[in-house]
């Protein structure tokens, strides 16, 4: 186990942060210990080991933004929000905070057809290459450019409320 976190160790914790927006300890421990849990889980033939942990990765922080205790900490923030707004009017885009504008955007990507939701992920989370991609998907390029493509323009969509517009 000790290898496994040394080889993946930077891929967790660069997901963590895209995701929640900052470097999460608890999760990264998540995500190891699931790792371990599940291992006997792992299927070489359907992937590389380092894409299945990156993707264990993104549920434990999908989980983390639908857990009690994220709930509790964002009710609290909230409250705070709402003393700022009697005491101070911020602009409508600062009252959202970033970990709920993630939450939104995360909830949008899962609401994408499962072909598009992969590219996504596997474009965004995992910051793999078109090619690379294609290989993992066994399709060819030009069609993970075409779902991505797909994919952005129906997120764009669904999220133009949060530039404001």
């Amino acid at each position: 186990m000790k290898d496994v976190i040394q080889q993946n160790k930077s891929r967790i914790r660069a997901i963590i942060k895209k995701i929640t927006g900052s470097y999460n300890e608890d999760l990264e421990q998540d995500v190891y210990i699931k790792t371990w849990r599940n291992m006997d889980k792992y299927k070489p033939d359907e992937g590389k080991f380092s894409s299945w942990v990156s993707a264990l990765t993104v549920n434990v922080c999908k989980d983390y933004f639908k857990s009690k205790f994220y709930h509790q900490n964002a009710d609290s923030a909230e409250d705070e929000i709402f003393e700022n707004l009697a005491e101070a009017k911020p602009l409508p885009e600062e009252v959202l905070t970033q970990k709920e504008r993630q939450k939104i955007i995360l909830k949008a990507i899962d609401s994408l057809p499962k072909k598009m939701r992969q590219v996504v992920e596997f474009y965004e989370f995992e910051e793999l290459s078109y090619e690379c991609i294609a290989q993992k998907l066994k399709e060819p390029v030009g069609t993970v450019k075409s779902r991505l493509f797909n994919a952005r323009k129906i997120l764009a969509e669904k999220l133009k409320f949060l530039q404001g517009d």
